[in-house]
């Protein structure tokens, strides 16, 4: 994680990120309406939620949520701009700032268990970026999404990293060149969520979800997440040589062969997480 005690010392009254364990599902929400900007202190906390998760076993599944009416409004434009003062200009903050950024979007990424974003409002710039991330995305039929760093004079370049890799190719140029907003359904065509969902059920079909792949082996899903973002870079040739040896190797491990047995067998698994 990049250092940043030398840019925010102070800390905050009230978590920013509200932590809430249900079983092997731990849900993590923004919580600094109205704007639950990524601040440098809102991105610490979360890096470091994520990283208390990365070390609980007893974690499977991680929602990442937040309260009020935006999801999140991306980099906080009001402390960037308040380092323009500084003797660089900015440059060491903004340096700062962008790369604290990519290290934990990054993290969600590498991150051995799978993410849920779950989102009701706007998501836009880093905001978006964090959508774009989350190896899931299940959102409300109101909710929105853009990269309208372009209208500022600022192109989302490190948003568009997650967004292009999300969303199809064409679709994500025309978000970032536009930077016009788009609703749910067009976010779902676009590739950048799974499954839009009324207001009143989002909480509900979220935590389903989460349920479902919180009872799979935790070994399997290791396995499985790393494995889907090592390979899809790779030509196709070398893809298929390294998922047959990921194939070897979880067939080696005891979850599978219990898992194996247990559908052979017709019963419940009963999973170790070896």
């Amino acid at each position: 994680m990049a250092e940043v005690v030398s840019f925010h010392k102070e800390t905050p009254a009230a978590p920013l990120v509200r932590e809430e364990q249900t079983g092997g599902v731990l849900r993590l929400t923004l919580d600094n309406p109205p704007a639950n900007a990524l601040s440098v202190a809102m991105m610490t906390a979360l890096d470091a939620a994520l990283d208390r998760a990365a070390a609980n076993a007893e974690v499977r599944v991680i929602i990442l949520a937040a309260s009020g009416k935006l999801f999140s409004a991306g980099h906080d434009l009001k402390e960037l701009t308040a380092h323009r003062a500084d003797a660089d200009r900015g440059r060491q903050f903004f340096e700062m700032t962008m790369r604290l950024c990519a290290d934990l979007m990054l993290k969600i990424t590498h991150l051995t268990k799978p993410v849920i974003a779950e989102i009701d409002g706007l998501a836009t710039a880093a905001g978006c970026q964090l959508v774009a991330s989350c190896d899931l995305a299940i959102c409300t039929d109101t909710a929105t999404f853009c990269t309208p760093g372009v209208n500022i004079g600022l192109f989302c370049s490190t948003p568009m990293v997650a967004v292009s890799r999300a969303a199809h190719r064409k679709q994500a140029m025309e978000m970032l060149l536009t930077g016009e907003t788009i609703d749910a359904s067009t976010a779902k065509d676009f590739g950048l969520v799974n499954r839009i969902v009324p207001k009143q059920y989002l909480a509900q079909v979220v935590n389903k979800y989460a349920a479902v792949i919180a009872s799979k082996s935790p070994l399997t899903l290791k396995i499985g997440k790393e494995a889907f973002y090592r390979q899809i870079d790779m030509s196709l040739e070398e893809a298929y040589r390294y998922a047959a040896g990921v194939m070897v190797e979880n067939m080696l491990a005891r979850d599978a062969q219990e898992g194996i047995g247990a559908f052979l067998e017709k019963r419940m698994p009963e999973w170790s997480g070896e």
